[in-house]
């Protein structure tokens, strides 16, 4: 998660609200909380009040069906409901960032939560993170991952969170990142002891994002980390490796940007690096495009080839539309995720800045396709509030696009899109749209709001989704 400023604050009804019922035999789909086969959303809606702690936080699921989902089943998670660790308190962003996989092997995805202005003892807004446990009714109890003790005070612990299986053992690993410290929790995970093992990742220094993705095709997850450097945030890229019996690190130097994704967008059996470079170029940062762009860096048998020529996309590319101008952030978030059902790996770029008419940082995004020459600028789309069939209207400062994630909600063998949109009504919401043979559809997009699930006041619902 990019680093947000938060103000505003209301109340929340805290605790479980609505579950769905859930087969016998559960899916083990990443993302499948109650196990039924059809994955899940977990969006994150940092600056609620829970009781009448501020920003304390709070994370929202909406559970997958045939015919997508609804604010009706759902599930309204924070620290002040049954079995999950901690205590809401003012300021703890739990929510903030947020991550799934079957860390306990039991059929059930679980989704790791990070709160990352957490305080621990006299240690001000040092972060934390927690496992909230799937099962055949959602998501439930939770477990508190093991908290450093070297975290300084408002380092942001947890503020990037990935999962993966990193060592190719069967397992499913997860680290945090945040400023000046960065660990890794090896599965597998049991609910009364937490990780196998966990060890702090010394090679870096700070960071706040992780990308997580198997970059060489051998099974194992890689976990890429950028890395800030003077003037530049997202202005070094490193990676680590899995070699059969250590972490190896490697760097891509002529790469920048972050947010990432990592899908294989040219089918040819190694996933490639999708990342978002949204800010403007100015003096101590030359590089970039006005507007935002992205850059994918394709993998291979060794990872991806710092030699080559990247794809580089933005709003000025021939086929994509609209201009890239000044502000737009192009590349905020992006993600990746076959629509069509075709077998490639697509991607979707938010640009949350994006002006629609005079509606100031309204917001759109873009859909770009794979193929087996890679990804393509050809057949490219753009939705935003005002695209026929989409629910609501452009306002400013509604940041459509404010988070982006597909996955396949309906069990159809395609990807459908999520749209955070964390200013609608000064709260937030989430807006979905079906994938299809022929791309996105709008028919049947819905949007859902703070108050269809019962967030009041300054939520940010839909600036952060479980990727």
């Amino acid at each position: 998660m990019r680093k947000r400023t938060l103000l505003l604050a209301a109340t929340l009804t805290t605790g479980l609200l609505t579950t769905t019922p859930a087969t016998a035999a559960p899916s083990g789909l990443a993302g499948d909380f109650n196990g039924d086969g059809y994955r899940d959303i977990a969006a994150g809606a940092a600056c609620t009040t829970v009781g009448s702690a501020s920003c304390a936080g709070a994370v929202v699921v909406l559970y997958g069906s045939a015919s997508g989902v609804s604010a009706t089943r759902r599930a309204v998670i924070t620290q002040n409901s049954p079995g999950v660790p901690g205590t809401a308190e003012p300021g703890d962003l739990f929510g903030s960032s947020l991550a799934t996989g079957d860390l306990d092997r039991d059929g059930y995805s679980d989704l790791v939560v990070g709160a990352s202005n957490e305080s621990i003892g006299d240690r001000d807004g040092v972060g934390s993170g927690t496992v909230l446990w799937g099962s055949k009714s959602g998501l439930t109890s939770g477990k508190g991952l093991p908290q450093p003790t070297t975290l300084s005070e408002y380092g942001g612990f947890s503020r990037g969170i990935a999962t993966g299986d990193f060592d190719g053992d069967g397992d499913t690993d997860v680290t945090l990142t945040g400023q000046s410290h960065t660990r890794l929790y090896q599965g597998p995970f049991t609910r009364t002891g937490g990780p196998l093992t966990h060890t702090r990742v010394g090679e870096l220094g700070t960071t706040f994002e992780v990308i997580a993705g198997d970059l060489t095709g051998d099974g194992a997850a890689e976990r890429v980390y950028p890395f800030n450097v003077d003037g530049d945030t997202g202005g070094q890229i490193d990676y680590f490796r899995w070699t059969g019996t250590t972490y190896k690190m490697a760097d891509l130097p002529n790469a920048d940007g972050y947010p990432g994704s990592i899908g294989d967008i040219n089918r040819d059996g190694y996933g490639d690096l999708v990342l978002g470079d949204h800010g403007d170029p100015y003096d101590l940062k030359p590089g970039g495009h006005k507007g935002g762009q992205i850059t994918v860096w394709y993998g291979g048998p060794n990872g991806p080839d710092p030699a080559q020529q990247p794809t580089v996309v933005h709003q000025d590319t021939t086929g994509v539309p609209g201009a890239g101008e000044a502000g737009d952030g192009f590349g905020s978030a992006v993600s990746t995720g076959d629509i069509n059902g075709d077998g490639y790996a697509d991607v979707v770029v938010s640009a949350p800045g994006e002006d629609i008419g005079s509606a100031r940082d309204a917001g759109s995004v873009t859909v770009l396709f794979g193929s087996a020459s890679g990804l393509k600028t050809t057949g490219v789309k753009s939705y935003t509030q005002n695209t026929a069939g989409v629910p609501g209207s452009a306002e400013a400062r509604d940041r459509f696009g404010s988070a982006v994630d597909l996955t396949d909600v309906t069990k159809d063998g395609k990807a459908d899109l999520v749209v955070g949109v964390d200013g609608e009504n000064s709260t937030g919401g989430l807006w979905t749209l079906r994938g299809s043979a022929s791309g996105l559809t709008t028919s049947g997009a819905q949007g859902i709001t703070t108050t269809a699930v019962s967030l009041k006041g300054g939520a940010y619902l839909g600036s952060v989704l479980a990727q």
